[in-house]
């Protein structure tokens, strides 16, 4: 396939998945919309987002779709993704990331969203989602915290499968894995979005929201668009120096929730 029918195809591919989340956000938040300026679509203030951010970008040799999502309940957590392909100089690849950021640590939650995705992973190689894991838990790592930023989830690079029909497989692959965001997260926002919460909660989600804000301006050097990082961190955050939960309580108990683990193998999980 010529170069410029693999990026014709990539960006219709972008296009379409942008517009199905868009619908898919909208409707489960009931009220707010999505706001159109130049491949980004941004909605605020809505009843279960506070923020959520699609963009779809086309800049020289990368074309991607990054989705970041932060939930106005404390309970939903925030969510990450990027798909990108990039062709330069004869040569092309896919990548791609997806990870979950919470804030109340829930075993149900967990092992929904990395079975979700090992499933999707498991359609390209059955080895794939272990590795896809790996690079994920150590990618998205604060070292001046030495901990992680949430519960990790995939993340891949340089895709290119070898063979003929290796572009075809590569970017069915990427179609798929943007068909995978909805049902990864949706239902844990749709099980969590009206729990009871107060102002400790919100705090603590603050906080949280925090560090994601360090790692996506300090540690995130994948991120060449300035203002697309910009529009893509948390309305609100808080910085605290010294900030240790009570013992004993959910917010302390985080810290042992985000240690990776095999989330996906435990499929006999409780409801919390």
């Amino acid at each position: 396939m010529p170069s410029g029918d693999r990026r014709d195809a990539v960006r219709a591919m972008v296009r379409a998945g942008q517009r199905e989340l868009v619908a898919e956000l909208e409707r489960l938040d009931g009220g707010a919309r999505f706001s159109r300026s130049d491949g980004a679509r941004l909605l605020e203030n809505g009843a279960v987002f506070e923020r959520a951010c699609v963009v779809a970008a086309d800049r020289g040799e990368t074309l991607g779709l990054t989705v970041v999502l932060h939930p106005r309940n404390p309970y939903v957590p925030a969510f990450h993704a990027r798909f990108r392909y990039c062709e330069y100089a004869g040569s092309w690849w896919f990548g791609g990331a997806v990870d979950l950021m919470p804030c109340y640590g829930f075993a149900e939650d967990a092992a929904h969203f990395h079975r979700t995705l090992k499933n999707y992973c498991d359609t390209l190689d059955p080895a794939f989602h272990a590795q896809a894991k790996r690079t994920c838990d150590d990618l998205f790592r604060l070292p001046h915290h030495d901990e992680p930023r949430g519960i990790g989830g995939i993340a891949f690079d340089h895709l290119r499968p070898p063979g003929p029909d290796g572009w075809r497989r590569a970017a069915a692959f990427t179609a798929a894995g943007i068909a995978t965001l909805v049902p990864a997260y949706l239902p844990i926002v749709r099980r969590r979005k009206d729990r009871p919460h107060g102002d400790r909660e919100r705090q603590w989600q603050l906080h949280r929201r925090g560090r994601y804000v360090e790692f996506a301006l300090v540690h995130d050097a994948t991120a060449a668009d300035a203002e697309a990082v910009l529009m893509a961190l948390p309305p609100l955050a808080r910085w605290e120096t010294g900030c240790t939960p009570e013992p004993g309580s959910a917010e302390a108990e985080l810290a042992a929730f985000l240690v990776p683990r095999d989330w996906a193998a435990e499929t006999a999980v409780a409801a919390s």
